[in-house]
């Protein structure tokens, strides 16, 4: 834990160091972005999603709740208490549930089954502001981890992660709110751009793959460690669409029209984004 506290912190400051050293004299957008990739990698090496990670494996092994039981029994979908790779095929169909899940729904499953939280309490802070930081994004960074290098294998096997797919697709495309926007108006065109921040086009393999494989992630910006169901809300919100709630039947379809499509490509989160 403090060798990954201090790796991250030193990270921390490379990446400054780096971003101060950005020369006058650089103004084109070009050549911003490729600064901007540059201090990327730089601070990779000292990731601050480590400390959540720390963080997330020892919550996954406390005893905590009414119950004061670990989540070690909880099954991610490849068994009782197996955490490697289980990312890289979720969501996925829960017999015991009778529902399509997504890692967080799944989580917040487990700590009300198995450790007797209520479902208020359990989701009560999904989303860490500040000090007052989320167990869920903790565990969510220590299990998605634990699938680094794992290949993509979201399977539409069960007719409910069929549904959960088609749903997903319609939502991706479905133009609302007060913009008339929709996912795909900034996500379905090669090349597109918000200021320096360039928009994968997730209508492509490469661009969905490049995506999804890279969330969770520590945003240098808020200084927090932000999940995908996090990725979509903000989504949401900047779409001028109502708040998407979270371990929501469509926040999940959303996910698993997403996750497929980055199957195929190698699990590389937690990374790190502006």
């Amino acid at each position: 834990m403090k060798s990954k506290a201090h790796a991250a912190i030193a990270g921390t400051l490379a990446g400054c160091a780096l971003l101060a050293a950005f020369p006058p004299g650089v103004t084109a957008q070009s050549s911003a972005v490729d600064e901007i990739a540059k201090y990327r990698q730089q601070l990779q090496d000292g990731n601050p999603a480590d400390l959540w990670e720390a963080r997330g494996e020892d919550l996954w092994k406390q005893k905590r709740g009414p119950k004061n039981v670990s989540l070690e029994a909880c099954d991610l979908g490849k068994g009782a208490g197996v955490v490697k790779g289980a990312y890289a095929e979720l969501p996925k169909h829960f017999a015991d549930a009778d529902r399509v899940m997504d890692l967080e729904t799944r989580l917040v499953h487990c700590m009300v089954t198995q450790q007797g939280f209520s479902q208020a309490d359990a989701t009560r802070r999904p989303f860490g502001a500040g000090s007052n930081r989320s167990d869920i994004e903790a565990l969510t960074a220590w299990v998605t981890a634990e699938s680094k290098g794992v290949v993509m294998n979201v399977a539409l096997s069960h007719e409910k992660e069929k549904e959960a797919y088609r749903l997903g697709e319609k939502m991706f495309y479905f133009r609302g709110g007060s913009h008339d926007f929709a996912c795909a108006t900034c996500h379905g065109e090669t090349g597109k751009r918000i200021r320096l921040q360039d928009l994968p086009n997730l209508t492509e393999k490469a661009g969905a793959q490049l995506a999804y494989t890279t969330w969770p992630a520590y945003r240098v910006s808020q200084g927090e460690l932000r999940t995908f169901q996090w990725r979509l809300n903000d989504c949401f919100r900047q779409q001028r669409f109502p708040e998407l709630k979270f371990t929501s039947e469509a926040s999940i379809a959303l996910t698993t029209f997403l996750a497929r499509n980055a199957n195929g490509a190698a699990f590389n989160a937690p990374a790190i984004k502006r």
